[in-house]
């Protein structure tokens, strides 16, 4: 039966190529090519300023690649790009900004440029929704080649979403935030969002004792 109707779909084909349509091979728009596979992260972060993978290049006022020391020991992913960050193209920008500003510099005696710091979603979601898996699927393979560019000795992410799509563990945030998690070749350490923390002023205790954690890694 299946060799029957492979013949009647190719007499249809046939049929309508006869009558002028032409065909050609499927394709995916996000098919691994060459401009996913940079020999540098600077080229890399020019392959994320021209990227139009997904719907967001449409809305963004620009997309960010990544901000500080491309040999940094501490890396740290935040989950998307924020309203004021895309107004400003600022990495530390809003109150957000400054909480993570300050955990930086007065917990883990770095200077802002001296970590590395970049999103999982490389531009602002479209009306501040929440990004949508394919927007993560144009965009993880951006963030996984940053990691083997800067290789770090720490990984941090920035919240649950944060956590959930690097790892691609979606039910377990609470139990592993401030623990020191072997992911590939790294150690990442999952800790709550700045924004979070200023939400739940309690929880910032807990934050700095998070940040201690990363701090004996180093």
């Amino acid at each position: 039966m299946k060799s029957f109707q492979n013949l009647i779909l190719l007499q249809n084909l046939y049929r309508l190529k006869a009558l002028g349509f032409q065909y050609s091979d499927p394709f995916s728009v996000n098919e691994k090519n060459s401009h996913e596979n940079p020999k540098s992260i600077e080229e890399l972060a020019k392959n994320i300023s021209t990227c139009h993978l997904c719907d967001l290049s449409k809305s963004r006022s620009q997309s960010m690649s990544g901000y500080g020391d491309i040999n940094a020991d501490v890396m740290i992913i935040d989950y998307s790009v924020s309203s004021i960050e895309d107004e400003t193209n600022g990495y530390y920008a809003g109150r957000s900004g400054e909480t993570l500003t300050k955990m930086i510099e007065n917990v883990l005696k770095f200077k802002v440029e001296d970590v590395y710091f970049t999103h999982a979603i490389k531009c602002k979601p479209l009306h501040s929704n929440v990004p949508s898996l394919s927007e993560w699927d144009s965009c993880k393979s951006y963030l996984y080649s940053q990691i083997e560019f800067v290789k770090p000795k720490v990984i941090i992410t920035l919240g649950e979403d944060s956590y959930a799509k690097v790892t691609g563990e979606y039910d377990n945030f609470k139990s592993v935030r401030g623990h020191v998690i072997d992911f590939k070749k790294y150690k990442l350490v999952p800790i709550d969002h700045p924004q979070f923390l200023l939400r739940n002023p309690e929880l910032k205790k807990m934050a700095f004792n998070d940040l201690k954690t990363i701090k004996s890694c180093l």
